[in-house]
């Protein structure tokens, strides 16, 4: 089999490029590439009249083309409406707007979601589309449909104080919210209706069943994963279950994803036999069935990436169920990437987009491998070897791009998958009926303790492995070169058996180089002596490279901060991620680091130096220094800032 066999795959290929080049070349117009696309058409349509049989090679160039061009508008339609939710309040004194969730608790007040309809300007009313992510302190609880006044002007989300933080603005941006406002008890709830109650219908069915949750598991770290596993609830998650379930490698489990709703759909497709026995009219009415049963699935649990792929997939391959065919799974795999990218050209830069099309086609591409390794003659056995073998083609390839990210590595991912997804499968053969039935008397109860039980298992077998020596790698470098090397290596295994075997020695030989050069040039590049001061509403954090040696000095910054706001920079510059603690002396309205010739002055937020003499400074605000500043010290109000010496 080639590529060609795969017409979807170079669909897709072509497409994204379309997306890789408004990538390179943001400041396009939109309205180019309509006329781009008309234009190719009328080319086509010109050589179809006076070619009535043209070239195949004429028809393939034309059609990627016009992938191309159709990638570059949808790109562009779609950063354009991006820049729309960023609206300017203007003069405007408070704005009208609509509920579109549930509360959420924090610690000290209640998260909702409002969605903004008229905004007030003094002198009229303005009608205008926006979201904005709340806080408020009532005593009552907001619900969906409600319309509310709220009399100020909400806020734009801030974006990263330090390089290499953690991106909340486009996090949310992603989502389409721009503004975050927090509002205390200033809202007025008004007796109107913006909307038609059915929209919210899978936003009250959602809450109604983490009500039966709520009522019936009683464990609280129980109630936490139920509504993460059945529900894509992850809100509610502790810090303590996250960094659990991330050491062992099973954070998949949290969230609904296509392991979920591939299960959800191997159970429901147990009937099936019985269906087969009464008919093909019977059985394809079964399948349009489920096929909507999974789409309702997903829709409530919040359309995820992995789970529209997952469900996208299903759909196929129930349809060609029906008509008596079965699709590739690779055309089947790229359709529903090409469908994703279509709708939200951003949702590429998602992680969990990249993540979950990876893992699939680690499954599909190296589980085959793997399989044949072994062929065990006992049943458990080849049960179980089936499971590791999808475990470590789903880990290969996805741990080069989770390293890349997050520099860490679980060491018993395989026995905590092995333990964990069995029982996940089970715990979801109860919680689908629990959610469903547990408004009959004593069911509710008899499911509820049964979920509450084996959640209760679960964790404890995720916090016992958590406890085993060297659970989690941490501070792993991969730079890019390195993944695209560890990416090409395992694709040279997967095509070992059938593909020209000397081409891939050589592109193996030449990958291995060039993430050699890689290194090697960064290596070059790295300044034996650099500093990172990094403020922000009055606390500080001085990094300092001295060579091997990596030192630190914190004032005030809260270490619980630390991981989302400045460990990222250490990994990204591979220091060591837990520096040794730098001491300075600290006299009347400064603080000396001997040794080192520095000196910080609190009151002016001024870092100073003596006789060594900067080679280079980098603001990581991006705001130029203004010339007029001294050239032996920096002053920062609120960023990063990097001096090489």
């Amino acid at each position: 089999m080639t590529f060609a066999d795969f017409p979807f795959l170079r669909y897709l290929f072509f497409f994204w490029g379309g997306l890789y080049l408004v990538a390179l070349f943001p400041n396009l117009p939109a309205q180019l590439f309509l006329w781009l696309l008309a234009s190719v058409w009328m080319v086509y349509a010109g050589f179809l009249f006076r070619f009535p049989s043209p070239s195949s090679f004429l028809n393939s160039s034309l059609a990627y083309l016009l992938l191309i061009g159709l990638g570059c508008y949808v790109s562009l339609s779609s950063r354009q409406e991006a820049l729309e939710g960023e609206i300017s309040w203007g003069e405007g004194q408070g704005y009208l707007a609509e509920v579109q969730r549930y509360d959420l608790p924090k610690a000290n007040s209640s998260e909702n979601l409002l969605a903004v309809f008229a905004i007030n300007e003094g002198q009229g009313w303005r009608s205008q589309k926006a979201l904005v992510l709340v806080y408020h302190q009532m005593e009552e609880a907001l619900y969906p449909g409600q319309v509310i006044w709220v009399p100020s002007n909400p806020e734009p989300v801030a974006p990263p104080s330090f390089p290499d933080e953690f991106n909340y603005k486009r996090f949310l941006a992603a989502k389409g919210i721009h503004f975050r406002q927090f509002l205390g008890k200033k809202l007025q709830v008004l007796p109107l209706k913006q909307s038609n109650e059915l929209n919210f219908t899978m936003e009250h069915l959602r809450h109604y069943f983490a009500g039966v949750i709520e009522q019936y598991v009683q464990r609280p770290e129980s109630k936490q994963i139920a509504l993460a596993l059945l529900l894509g609830q992850k809100e509610s998650l502790g810090k303590e279950v996250k960094q659990a379930y991330s050491a062992t490698g099973t954070q998949h489990i949290l969230a609904v994803s296509g392991l979920h709703v591939g299960i959800i759909y191997s159970i429901l497709l147990l009937p099936l036999t019985f269906f087969k026995q009464k008919g093909q009219l019977l059985q394809k009415s079964y399948l349009v069935l489920v096929l909507g049963l999974i789409w309702i699935y997903a829709l409530m649990t919040g359309f995820s990436p992995s789970v529209v792929r997952a469900v996208v997939m299903f759909s196929l391959v129930t349809l060609g169920q029906m008509r008596k065919r079965k699709p590739s799974i690779w055309n089947i795999l790229a359709f529903s990437a090409l469908l994703l990218l279509v709708l939200d050209p951003d949702i590429q830069s998602d992680l969990g987009f990249q993540l979950s099309y990876l893992a699939v086609a680690g499954i599909v591409g190296l589980q085959p491998i793997l399989l044949r390794m072994w062929a065990p003659s006992n049943r458990v056995l080849d049960y179980f070897w089936q499971m590791a073998t999808v475990t470590l083609a789903a880990q290969l390839i996805t741990s080069p791009l989770t390293l890349h990210y997050f520099h860490t590595f679980p060491t018993y991912f395989l026995v905590a998958n092995l333990l964990i997804v069995p029982l996940s499968y089970i715990i979801l053969c109860v919680g689908v009926p629990f959610l469903l039935l547990a408004w009959i008397p004593m069911v509710g109860s008899l499911l509820g303790a049964i979920v509450d039980f084996l959640l209760f298992i679960q964790n404890e077998i995720t916090y016992t492995l958590q406890e085993l020596p060297a659970a989690l790698w941490q501070g792993i470098h991969l730079s890019l070169a390195g993944m695209l090397a560890i990416w090409g290596a395992l694709w040279i295994w997967g095509n070992w058996e059938f593909g020209n075997r000397k081409i891939l020695v050589r592109l193996g030989f030449g990958l291995c180089l060039l993430w050699a050069i890689s290194n090697l040039w960064t290596e070059v590049l790295r300044p034996s002596h650099e500093l990172y001061f990094f403020t922000k509403d009055q606390q500080r954090i001085l990094d300092l490279r001295l060579g091997e040696h990596h030192l630190s000095w914190n004032q005030d910054f809260p270490v619980a901060q630390l991981s989302y706001s400045i460990l990222p920079n250490r990994l990204a510059g591979q220091r060591n991620p837990v520096p040794i603690s730098l001491k300075g002396i600290v006299g009347k309205d400064s603080v000396w680091f001997p040794g080192l010739d520095f000196t910080f002055f609190p009151a002016q937020n001024r870092l100073a130096w003596g006789l060594l003499q900067p080679k280079e400074q980098m603001d990581f605000s991006q705001i130029n220094l203004s010339d007029s500043l001294p050239g032996d010290s920096i002053i920062r109000v609120s960023s990063g800032f990097r001096v090489i010496f």
